[in-house]
């Protein structure tokens, strides 16, 4: 068949019957390229809505609207459990399973504040049907076993579980999760904010659940809240991509649909009651070991009740309205709240949110001091009176039309989990899914409202913020004993739940406890689920055609894709030349070089031509290791940007206006920039705490693993913390046009372009002068004496033509350490990571392999099921084997799993089918869709051509068991290697005890 997708579903007509489905209307999105079906089950009302488009990165998802009316985080709960295995695939964990028996490229479950939902996507049509099978099974028909509801959600167990005598406490995956998601001082808030700004249904509700109610949920309530809300009538099914829709409704309709009836679920969310007058809230929360100042660590925030989000184009306009109010530094809220620097940013939760049924829009800072409460609550009022007066600038409204023209152009690759994601609260509340897709219609029907009426925005603002009495004012604060509290909470919660029990009970948990246990332990067997095989893995890899030229003297990759009209542009410029002790400015200077103002352009007016002409200037550090020998890499930093072809002469501009005369001489500005870096990677720690532990683990590894921790590391969150208390910023400043005198010189760059055939000339004619009109920045500069013994400016496996100026450190040693950070979180973050081999090394691809498997097979029971921690696994990269674990309740006992890992793989315990599942894993990685803006950027920024790809592809079919058990053995066995620890923490006496540590 020639015809599209989209040719395709043109062809259907409402009321036309497909297998029990009804069609009820058929629409063109032409903006999104695709055909929207939108059908109805005839026999239980479930919906059912296809996005037809001509991408092969196919999704499904089915959502449930689920609404807890406590917080004992039943939803959450029920999510976890009903992927533990359902009556077509009894076996233990199908989820955990079918990431190894699949091709996905995505899979997971989200429990929101009054939905559920459970996608996945894949490239693979087999996968896809065995996949929807898996998920339809587990939705309708999950065995919900006592057994799973206790490890995910939560039990009382002895500490040791095979030790009666040692104390009870309170175990569970759920319970871990929420505890650490709720050691994060921003969630915290936001989860405070919703709960008391919508305080009369399920909004005032903790759906993840409160780390203390959870123990109240029982498995009775958990299997009733099953029955009530996952049913086909309280469900909204979603299909996209360029599958056939007739399958998809035919498989859900025979595996589940057909055995249910209609039921009335009565799960609508009903309107939040107005309050006649605004109110004023005051929570508490953990200080924050790493704020920028520790004195000013108050939260406060002003948030408004909007209207219902299923009036499409009323939502449409506020969400516009919130951008043009708090979005970068020409808004007003930007200026009156963040200018003066009373606090770091922006309060977590701010601007327009389209997650509940009611809209709201939050407006407030973090990181202020308590003595500046009535001034911020002053500033905000006055504000508003400002906008109604003023309005906005017509360039301003233009800007953020524009931006929102090169998001609908712009290609990611998980498009139809970004669909998903976009329509699923709107959906959740009955309104008109297709109708929020239709943007171009929304865009022009906002024109005409402005054009009919100039204070058309105005009048919105004066409707519901000015004489809004629904609104509330929540402060946080620090309490120095939260932690402590908290603890206490949950020892008398536990101490009640013990009291309780009597002498059977007591032995029944024990029982309870090593049955649990033994079901950890035990292999199981998922032959029931269905799976790929490695035969239906594509033997080679498609080729990316690219063109190698020049521009000025600086090698250019051309990159010929379908952008929809978009140039991307990248540039890679070598830190070879910079002083030693420039270096940790390096992320600092990349954040602020885009926003100080450049040229004739202070700051403001800088920002506003790059929304009006841009989709966005960006300059990231890279530190990228040799793919051929552990001790080479390369530094640099990566200029990226992107354009709508009309604009390239203007984005050019910029550039050159950045290269030629960038401003550093603002101290007010940079400070702004400098607390709001320091704020965000100080708020980041309790998110990412694993990548932050991996990090510092390979710090003493590689010379690559060293230089990635001074860049992105905790010395950098460190040194960040320090320059935001510095008064005087001078000496910073004084920095930052040395490191611009390294960094942006044309001797010592390589560009990429990735644009449509027709542009290509275009875009190399414009570089060509760019180049030229920078070049002249090359003055004379006496080279650099540092410790680094070559620069090879070519590397000889690199037949790319562009050359990598790669280097290699002359007294870099390898060494062991171990490193704890105590920081104010009730869980841990921990990793081992080991010195391995470089890319192209033979034994690579075993790693790799090695790595997913030992993930699936035995760390994952290990940490998660039996430890209790949210996550954790083994990935092979950079150089190095790595071992991480996430939420983690412990630390020293991880660290003893990593180590029975390997002796689980020394001892060859696994089977074939257990490799092949790896390879299907590590593959589905490998071969996860490219967008269009990103094709050959691997080549470009690594120097791997498609023919080392290949290479490395023939070596992961290739790897056998024999390979396994050498690798394990060679690499990770206690006497071969070299390894370093990292810990992020709560106070640990174990740790502190033992001098092998280093506590930070």
């Amino acid at each position: 068949k020639s015809t599209s997708a989209k040719e395709r579903a043109c062809q259907y007509q409402p009321g036309q019957n497909i297998h029990g489905f009804t069609v009820t209307e058929v629409v063109a999105v032409p903006d999104l390229f695709l055909t929207a079906v939108k059908l109805t089950h005839d026999t239980t009302g479930a919906q059912h809505l296809h996005a037809a488009r001509d991408d092969a990165n196919n999704l499904f998802s089915v959502q449930f609207r689920t609404t807890p009316m406590d917080s004992t985080g039943v939803p959450h709960i029920l999510e976890h459990t009903v992927l533990c295995g359902s009556q077509k695939y009894p076996c233990r964990d199908p989820f955990f399973k079918m990431l190894n028996r699949s091709l996905s490229t995505f899979m997971n479950a989200f429990t929101a504040s009054d939905y559920t939902m459970y996608p996945f996507s894949t490239q693979n049509g087999k996968d896809f049907q065995n996949l929807l099978s898996v998920y339809l099974d587990a939705v309708f028909f999950p065995c919900l076993r006592e057994q799973d509801f206790r490890q995910e959600g939560w039990r009382l167990e002895n500490e040791t579980p095979t030790d009666i005598n040692s104390p009870l406490v309170f175990k569970g995956v759920v319970f871990n999760e929420m505890k650490g998601a709720f050691s994060d001082n921003e969630r915290v808030y936001a989860q405070h904010l919703q709960n008391k700004l919508f305080p009369d249904h399920t909004y005032s509700v903790v759906s993840g659940g409160e780390p203390l109610a959870i123990p109240d949920l029982t498995w009775e309530q958990l299997k009733q809240f099953h029955a009530t809300h996952y049913h086909p009538s309280n469900a909204r099914f979603f299909t996209y991509g360029d599958l056939p829709l007739e399958q998809h409704l035919k498989q859900i309709e025979e595996e589940a649909l057909s055995r249910f009836k209609r039921i009335n679920p009565n799960t609508e969310v009903p309107s939040q009651p107005h309050w006649s007058s605004p109110r004023e809230e005051h929570v508490t929360c953990s200080p924050d070991a790493l704020a920028p100042d520790p004195a000013r660590q108050d939260t406060l925030c002003v948030s408004y009740l909007l209207g219902d989000i299923t009036d499409t184009f009323e939502g449409f306009t506020l969400s516009l309205l919130s951008s043009l109010m708090i979005s970068g530094p020409n808004s007003p809220f930007y200026k009156a709240l963040i200018e003066p620097k009373i606090g770091t940013d922006f309060s977590s939760v701010v601007g327009y949110d389209g997650s509940t049924k009611e809209a709201s829009f939050s407006i407030g800072l973090q990181g202020m001091s308590e003595e500046d409460t009535e001034r911020v609550k002053q500033i905000i009022s006055q504000t508003i009176d400002d906008i109604i007066e003023k309005g906005f600038e017509e360039e301003r409204i233009e800007a953020l039309l524009h931006k929102l023209e090169i998001q609908i152009k712009h290609q990611s690759t998980n498009f139809g989990l970004s669909l998903a994601s976009y329509i699923a609260s709107l959906w959740n509340h009955d309104g008109d899914p297709v109708e929020l897709l239709q943007i171009s219609d929304s865009v022009a029907k906002f024109r005409q409202a402005l054009k009919e009426n100039p204070c058309f925005l105005q009048e919105k603002v004066l409707h519901y913020f000015k004489e809004n009495t629904h609104r509330l004012t929540l402060s946080m604060s620090p309490d120095e004993a939260y932690l402590e509290k908290q603890a206490q909470a949950e020892e008398e919660k536990l101490q009640r739940k013990i009291q309780a029990l009597s002498h059977s009970d007591r032995k029944e948990i024990y029982e309870k406890g090593l049955e649990l246990l033994a079901t950890q332990s035990k292999t199981q067997d998922a032959s029931c689920l269905p799976a790929l095989k490695v035969s239906d893995i594509e033997p080679t890899i498609p080729i990316t055609p690219v063109q190698i030229s020049t521009a000025g003297g600086v090698p250019v990759q051309y990159c010929e894709q379908p952008t929809n009209g978009l140039v991307y542009l990248r540039a890679m410029c070598s830190l070879n030349t910079l002083p030693e002790d420039l270096r940790l400015y390096v992320p600092l200077f990349c954040s602020v070089i885009t926003k100080m103002g450049c040229g004739a352009l202070d700051y403001r007016q800088q920002a506003q031509q790059m929304e009006l002409r841009t989709g966005g200037m960006s300059v990231s550090t890279q530190v990228t290791p040799d793919s051929t020998q552990l001790d080479m890499y390369e530094q640099g930093v990566l200029l990226s940007s992107s354009c709508l072809e009309r604009n390239l002469p203007h984005m050019f501009q910029l550039w050159r206006d950045i290269f030629n005369s960038p401003h550093f001489d603002d101290e007010e500005r940079l400070r702004v920039l400098v607390m709001m870096s320091a704020q965000e990677l100080a708020n980041g720690i309790s998110y990412s705490g694993h990548m932050y532990a991996m990090t510092r683990a390979g710090r003493h590894l590689t010379p690559a693993g060293d230089l990635q921790e001074t860049f992105s590391g905790m010395e950098q969150v460190k040194f960040m913390k320090r320059i935001a208390e510095m008064s005087d910023l001078s000496q910073v400043m004084r920095t930052l046009p040395r490191i611009k005198k390294h960094l942006l010189n044309p001797d010592t760059m390589r560009c990429a372009v990735n644009t449509t055939p027709q542009k290509i000339s275009d875009t190399a004619a414009q570089l060509e002068s760019f180049m030229k009109e920078v070049a002249d920045n090359r003055k004379e500069r006496k080279p650099v004496r540092s410790n680094i013994i070559e620069v090879r400016p070519l590397d000889p496996l690199d037949d790319s033509g562009l050359s990598r100026k790669l280097i290699s450190e002359l007294n870099f040693q390898p060494c062991q350490m171990k490193t704890f950070f105590q920081l104010p979180f009730p869980v841990n973050f921990v990793s081992e990571s080991i010195r391995a081999v470089a890319f192209s090394h033979q034994d690579y691809a075993s790693l790799c392999i090695l790595a997913r498997m030992m993930t699936a097979k035995f760390l994952h029971g290990e940490i998660r099921e039996k430890g209790g921690a949210y996550g954790g696994g083994a990935r092979m990269g950079g150089g190095c084997f790595s071992f991480y674990s996430y939420r983690d309740p412990n630390s020293v006992q991880t660290l003893s799993a990593f180590r029975k890992g390997v002796d689980w793989a020394k001892s060859g315990q696994f089977s074939q089918q257990d490799i092949d599942e790896a390879k299907l894993s590590v593959f589905s990685a490998v071969d996860s869709p490219v967008a269009p803006s990103s094709k050959g950027m691997g080549r470009f920024l690594s120097g791997v051509t498609d023919e080392m790809l290949q290479n490395h592809r023939e070596r992961l079919f290739a790897v056998t068991h024999k390979n396994l058990v050498e690798v394990a053995e060679r690499y990770l066995g206690v006497g071969q290697r070299t390894c370093g620890v990292a810990i992020l923490g709560p106070e640990n006496h174990t740790i502190k005890k033992d001098p092998s540590w280093i506590v930070k």
